[in-house]
């Protein structure tokens, strides 16, 4: 197989308030504002897509549980190794994300906090030691 891109798609409750909350944590404007599907580029062709619960369980149906059955449950952990992670810690607060662990060297060689988004997606903030 070859990748010709990467995004990755967190499912959110409500669009707006997440769109809100990561166009303040990453500091740019989405890519793509449609209902349905908001889209930030990362880096390097790698994206992250907003989609609402409603809009991904009509795709899965019956098949697999309601996403808003895990609201509140860490699902996943957006890694986001940054230039400046004072500068990206203190937007992470400015969007109002909620602390989970504060900023410590870690033994694989990077300094990491953890914040959760509105629907309790782990974010952790990276730099070099």
């Amino acid at each position: 197989m070859r990748i010709m891109a990467t995004e990755f798609i967190l499912y959110v409750a409500d669009q707006r308030r997440s769109a809100a909350f990561y166009t303040t944590l990453l500091g740019r404007a989405p890519v793509l504002d449609v209902p349905g599907m908001t889209e930030f580029l990362l880096a390097d062709g790698t994206k992250l897509g907003l989609m609402p619960e409603e809009g991904i369980a009509r795709i899965i149906g019956a098949r697999l549980p309601h996403p808003a059955t895990g609201n509140g449950l860490p699902r996943c952990e957006l890694y986001l190794l940054v230039e400046d992670l004072d500068m990206a810690m203190q937007q992470a607060l400015d969007a109002r994300a909620e602390p989970v662990d504060a900023a410590a060297d870690r033994d694989w060689g990077h300094r990491v906090a953890y914040f959760a988004d509105p629907d309790g997606h782990v974010i952790a903030l990276a730099g070099a030691i």
